[in-house]
């Protein structure tokens, strides 16, 4: 009797201890919402712009830190993945662009269009799709995004285009969207990116043209994280002031590292394009994660002051809106999803050969596809 009474004490102790901690982050008083600075964004043709203090509630905080971790640790995850040889072909990784990818998506409405270039597994997160569909299309499985045959630079999710891999060719087709979102006369905008290398594709200028001529709810958005493929910008172009590159479509230069600042430029630009006014441009100046061309100097000044997700946090606990444990237990649970979505990603089965010519159509009836000579066919399935 004794011994099953120890026991029970036992077990029972064991459970009034494990959820201490979340006991005493519920149990203590934090503030509701907390108002912050944020740097002012230079500005072209504009007589003012977003504002320079914003409302940050602890909702929306504790929301923006999970999803930034989990686009950090997915693209770490990611990083390792393709060292091993498991991710092969392209990978283009965002961490360190955290405050971009999340920070736009809280200034616009899920039915506002995106399209970005080949930097895409951020996007793709935010716009809906989880890091078990995003992992697993880079490994070339059948439970990926793209049923694993689109890899890094090919992925989409309703109202996301993807994903596309011709250094500026997706900047046309976002003119493209926002021309189909006036004609149909919905209340939408369409954001479309592009780096600083692209930045000097005449098709860019082309497509900045037709948008202002057409009074297109098109967003610019210039994800300058100052090298392109390792060449500098100083190098690369006469004028690095991006956001007044579209001449006569008004611009903004927005600090990229800053979620906050983010999301106000975007709200601004969202309800500039959805007022009939002309398009915008924004030049996000980013400070982009290490790479063999950046000095360590460089790098070292960028983790220390300028990591976004380190901003974020520092902003909340300094402020109440959460405590140090709190966002532990968040960074516990977010790398225990990444580990699954990676063991996911790894365990599921490659696509049949078979299906190499399903998916060309959306909604056509089955056909015969040739392959490499005319004794082989694949069956199109949409």
């Amino acid at each position: 009797m004794r011994k099953m009474l120890a026991a029970v004490s036992r077990v029972l102790s064991g459970a009034s201890q494990k959820p201490a901690s979340r006991v005493l982050v519920a149990s203590r008083n934090f503030a509701n919402d907390a108002t912050f600075e944020i740097k002012k964004c230079d500005l072209h043709r504009l007589e003012e712009g977003p504002p320079v203090t914003t409302v940050l509630t602890r909702e929306d905080g504790l929301k923006y830190y999970r999803m930034m971790q989990t686009v950090r640790r997915m693209e770490l995850k990611a990083d390792q993945l393709y060292k091993q040889k498991i991710i092969r072909g392209f990978c283009h990784l965002c961490d360190g662009q955290e405050a971009c990818c999340v920070g736009l998506e809280a200034g616009i409405n899920p039915t506002d269009h995106l399209i970005t270039a080949y930097r895409a597994h951020g996007f793709t997160f935010t716009r809906g799709l989880s890091v078990r569909e995003i992992l697993a299309e880079l490994t070339g499985r059948k439970g990926g995004c793209a049923k694993g045959k689109g890899g890094s630079m090919h992925m989409y999710a309703k109202n996301f285009y993807g994903g596309n891999g011709i250094v500026g060719a997706q900047v046309p087709l976002g003119a493209g969207i926002a021309l189909a979102c006036k004609y149909n006369g919905k209340d939408e905008v369409c954001l479309t990116l592009y780096g600083d290398g692209a930045a000097n594709q005449g098709q860019i200028f082309e497509a900045y043209n037709m948008a202002a001529l057409w009074k297109l709810p098109c967003i610019f958005i210039c994800e300058n994280n100052r090298y392109g493929m390792g060449t500098s910008v100083e190098r690369a172009a006469a004028s690095t002031d991006y956001y007044k590159r579209g001449d006569f479509i008004p611009g903004l230069r927005v600090d990229g590292m800053d979620i906050l600042c983010v999301r106000e430029a975007t709200k601004f630009a969202a309800a500039y394009c959805r007022s009939g006014k002309v398009s915008v441009l924004t030049d996000r100046l980013l400070l982009f994660p290490p790479h063999s061309y950046r000095t360590r100097e460089e790098i070292q000044e960028v983790r220390s002051k300028s990591d976004p997700i380190m901003l974020l946090k520092d902003r909340m606990v300094n402020s109440n809106l959460a405590s140090v444990e709190e966002l532990k237990e968040i960074d516990v649970e977010v790398r225990k999803e990444i580990e699954d979505a990676a063991q996911f990603a790894t365990a599921d089965p490659e696509p049949p050969l078979e299906e190499l010519g399903y998916h060309i159509y959306s909604s056509d009836p089955p056909f015969e596809v040739r392959g490499a000579n005319q004794w082989i066919k694949f069956k199109s399935v949409s």
